[in-house]
């Protein structure tokens, strides 16, 4: 069992000051849920508050783009619920044990638990690298076997899961799940159809993998445990498995029911049970966990006596040519290696220019769409910066709620994350503001007129914030990850780039003043030839980085 540390009760009084601090935009957000393929607003089990459990990595090798995209999409989520006021416990495991682990680890002459950990530090690092908020608590399979066996015989104690045992009666180390006992399997993945599908969810219903769809699974292929003829019947899935010849013997676990190794499915209901306890708010993760795992998973909780998740959220895949992206149909891209060729925040705006349900499409117009998005927002906050005599502290960015954001923001957030519509908003309020900037020198009232701009860039940053991409943030202000002036503003890179091309501006504006203008269109198009774009507004001239 690991150390960590539980979420603690919370009295009265913090109660009434967490529903307080809620914006009151709150009350029009809206979520859809894959059990009952709609939208519907979203009420919290314990009012001021959120708990969220989003399934994470099986750390057998490297991060790729497909990967990211679910946590990016999470994040997304639970930074909008924190816009909105609420206290949000996230919960994101880690599964460090299984057959892909351990097969992987003895091909390559590792240990498993040595390669689960260098994949682990990949997936943090790659995390930390696109701007993933860390999860509130981060639990691996291995620290609780625990909680699995207590979990298991708690299902088999209710009816709901057998033991095989040889033909001296001894336990094998093999436990089933007795589908057949719980009449509420398929719910999550409509096997029992009761709604209507609306468009979104007949595509979902079409490419993900569901009860529905019998046969082989290229995405999801058939743990060899669940294909056993012990089984007593053939949806029946495993709780724990007996060791394969080939496993080490520090993959082994001592159980009542016999040595082992748990299946694919009962880490999540544990985990989440032991850090969000009864029924919580959302449980999350990419599509192709739907089913077998998240029907799986729903099944088992509610039948060791436990309430399931109230809402159960899947981000769609990222595509690559119309095909799901995957290590195993050959067509990933590694983290690393897409990062080697575009920025960090260019990358993880890509990621997160469409609403989570829907399909991306990754492609180098995808990343230069995202590269054109990050001038744009580079380009208006290091000039309206510059306009109202500096940046807004990211203390002030941080606190302001969502009630203070545009309304067309908030509307788009509300409806199910809508983050085509969010960003919309962004570049309408980054027009308004480009025109107030236009305009700020023939204004009278100038001081007005600074603080009209610097509304605007306010609201611009922290409506960016909310997606996790205020280029002033951590981590691109630290990394310099999103390149271009304003970004990486404190690096050393940056200053010694600003001084040389200012440098070149002073004397581009002191041959602008001796009408020498073919000198001063030299230094300008010098400066664009090697990437920097200069503009002249009524404050002075402005640089950006192509």
């Amino acid at each position: 069992m690991t150390n960590t540390q539980e979420p603690q009760n919370i009295n009265i009084s913090s109660v009434a000051t967490a529903v307080d601090a809620v914006a009151s935009a709150a009350a029009d957000l809206k979520l859809y849920d894959t059990a009952s393929h709609a939208v519907s607003n979203f009420t919290p089990i314990k009012p001021g508050q959120v708990g969220m459990y989003v399934c994470g990595a099986t750390v057998q090798s490297s991060p790729h783009i497909g990967h990211i995209r679910a946590a990016v999409a999470f994040d997304v989520v639970r930074r909008w619920f924190e816009r909105l006021g609420y206290k949000v416990t996230f919960v994101r495991n880690v599964t460090d044990i299984d057959d892909k682990i351990l097969d992987k680890a003895a091909a390559a002459g590792q240990q498993w638990w040595e390669r689960a950990y260098i994949y682990e530090r990949e997936f943090t690092e790659a995390y930390n690298t696109l701007g993933v908020e860390p999860p509130t608590y981060e639990p691996r399979a291995t620290g609780h076997m625990i909680d699995m066996i207590d979990l298991i015989k708690q299902i088999i104690d209710n009816g709901h899961g057998y033991v095989v045992t040889d033909e001296n009666g001894n336990p094998t180390g093999n436990v089933y799940f007795d589908v057949a006992s719980w009449p509420h399997y398929g719910e999550l993945t409509h096997q029992k159809q009761t709604a209507v599908a609306d468009a979104a969810s007949e595509v979902a219903d079409a490419m993900g993998p569901s009860v529905d769809n019998t046969g082989n699974d290229k995405y999801n292929p058939v743990d060899p445990a669940d294909m056993s003829e012990d089984k007593h019947d053939p949806r029946d899935f495993a709780l724990w498995k007996a060791p394969k010849d080939s496993d080490p013997l520090d993959a082994r676990w001592n159980t009542p029911f016999g040595t082992g190794r748990p299946g694919w499915h009962i880490e999540c209901s544990a985990m989440s049970h032991r850090y969000l306890k009864d029924m919580f708010d959302i449980h999350g993760g990419g599509l192709d966990l739907r089913f077998p795992h998240h029907e799986n998973e729903m099944a088992q909780t509610r039948a060791a006596g436990y309430d399931s998740a109230a809402r159960w959220m899947h981000s769609a895949w990222v595509t690559a040519k119309g095909e799901k992206m995957s290590k195993s149909l050959g067509n990933g891209l590694s983290v690393p290696a897409v990062l080697a060729e575009n920025s960090a925040w260019v990358v993880r705006y890509a990621l997160g220019s469409v609403q989570y349900r829907s399909m991306l499409e990754w492609s180098d117009q995808t990343l230069t769409e995202a590269q054109s998005a990050y001038d744009r927002v580079s380009n208006f906050i290091e000039r309206a910066g510059a306009a109202v005599g500096g940046q807004p502290s990211r203390e002030e960015i941080v606190s302001v709620s969502a009630d203070e954001l545009p309304t067309d923001f908030v509307a788009a957030m509300n409806d199910d994350i809508n983050v085509s519509g969010a960003s919309a908003a962004i570049f309408t309020a980054i027009r308004s503001g480009n025109t107030l900037l236009s305009k700020l020198a023939d204004r009278v009232d100038s001081d007005v007129a600074k603080d009209e701009v610097r509304a605007v860039l306010v609201n611009v940053r922290a409506m960016l914030d909310t997606l996790g991409l205020d280029p002033l943030a951590e981590p691109w202000v630290s990394e310099g990850a999103a390149g271009g002036a304003g970004a990486g503003a404190d690096s050393a890179e940056h200053t010694a780039l600003d001084r040389l091309v200012s440098e070149q501006l002073e004397e581009r504006a002191e041959a602008r003043k001796a009408k020498d203008f073919a000198r001063a269109d030299a230094i300008r198009d010098a400066l664009g030839a090697a990437g920097i774009t200069i503009e002249d507004t009524p404050q002075g001239p402005t640089w950006t980085l192509k």
